[in-house]
């Protein structure tokens, strides 16, 4: 049997301290480099660890010389996407098999430093949730990468109103029950520390090295500067009106009713007046009739939304708040993200054993 197959039933009193999670595509050269890095550090810090590599459907021989690691090193688990797809789906997949208490996540292209993930345990251990590296100084190219990402992570930091400087590095450290509150589509891991931030996660961010990948140029360019502004948009719904989308449409579609309003109150007066509007307002009686419509249709939709929320959120037993611990007995659970589990802890019912750790009553 495979690490993949042995990954989800591996008993729970084995779970490491630390999981690291990285995404492989087409890294031949520098897997073996990053591995002996990554293995360095965590055997330094004396805790039990795992490292979860994704290849997320390499087409060169990345595969082959991590299965090579896989079965050199009891520490490793490999996971194999069927086809290349992308880096928030291979994370998303890491982040689904870590057991680890707290999980790292890095670039496999050795643009991050290993010799950092000290840096981000101890910040992780002074009780923050999440810490994001900032690439302070970079190496990019000024036009294509630096100027883009700047203007991404200010608008970024603005919508979010989570105040880091570096949102797109893969480089960060979570607690694992904030990742349990997290669910990643598209392209939204560089938004990662704004969702954390609406399940209430603590944040910081270190500086880190910016190294030029060695072995093959980035897979980026400023066409992802676009899908950034598109995903914002997205990003600034969940973030300020999931559980409320009709405050969100009926906003939008006040404008049109207030205008539709004004020019009925207008035409109402001309015709008091004696005015024949059909002759004198033909063009503005349309204009209002079409405002009024944008008005209901807006609505609407803000009332469908609201019921596709609660869909949402019944359907998962997604509770709207996020709870960070709750203690009873002597017990603590950290995270509980779905709501039986919640129920359970209250009326004490057996939970799943990776969310509790004991203290002394």
């Amino acid at each position: 049997m495979t690490a993949v197959e042995n990954a989800p039933t591996i008993d729970s009193e084995t779970a490491p301290w630390f999981s690291m999670v990285v995404p492989m595509y087409n890294e031949r050269d520098s897997v073996r480099e990053l591995h002996a890095g990554l293995t360095r550090n965590f055997q330094a810090m004396n805790r039990t660890y795992e490292i979860i590599y994704i290849d997320d459907g390499s087409t060169d021989d990345t595969f082959n010389v991590l299965a090579q690691i896989a079965d050199e090193d009891t520490h490793v688990v490999l996971i194999k996407l069927r086809r290349n797809f992308g880096q928030t789906p291979a994370l998303a997949a890491g982040f689904d098999y870590a057991r680890g208490e707290i999980v790292i996540a890095m670039d496999g292209d050795l643009q991050h430093d290993p010799n950092e993930i000290p840096r981000f345990v101890a910040e992780i251990e002074k009780g923050f949730d999440v810490v994001s590296g900032w690439r302070q100084k970079r190496v990019d190219g000024l036009f294509l990468r630096r100027i883009p990402s700047l203007t991404a992570n200010w608008l970024i930091r603005k919508i979010s109103g989570v105040d880091i400087h570096d949102f797109g590095t893969t480089y960060k450290a979570y607690r694992k029950d904030v990742i349990d509150h997290l669910n990643l589509y598209g392209d939204s891991h560089r938004f990662i520390p704004a969702l954390a931030a609406m399940a209430g996660a603590t944040i910081t961010e270190i500086p880190i090295k910016n190294i030029q990948a060695p072995y093959r140029p980035s897979n980026y360019g400023i066409g992802r500067t676009f899908r950034v502004m598109l995903d914002l948009l997205t990003i600034k719904f969940l973030n300020s009106y999931l559980t409320r989308p009709l405050h969100f449409f009926g906003k939008i579609g006040l404008v049109p009713f207030v205008l539709s309003f004004l020019i009925g109150v207008f035409l109402v007066i001309e015709k008091i007046r004696g005015m024949s509007i059909l002759e004198t307002h033909g063009p503005l009686i349309i204009f209002g009739a079409m405002l009024l419509m944008m008005a209901m249709m807006l609505f609407s939709t803000g009332l469908l939304a609201e019921l596709i929320s609660r869909v949402y959120f019944e359907s998962q037993h997604k509770p709207v708040y996020a709870i960070r611990e709750i203690r009873r007995d002597g017990t603590v659970v950290r995270g509980m993200p779905v709501r039986p589990r919640r129920i359970a802890m209250i009326t004490g019912t057996p939970l799943v054993h990776e969310e509790i750790t004991r203290e002394a009553k």
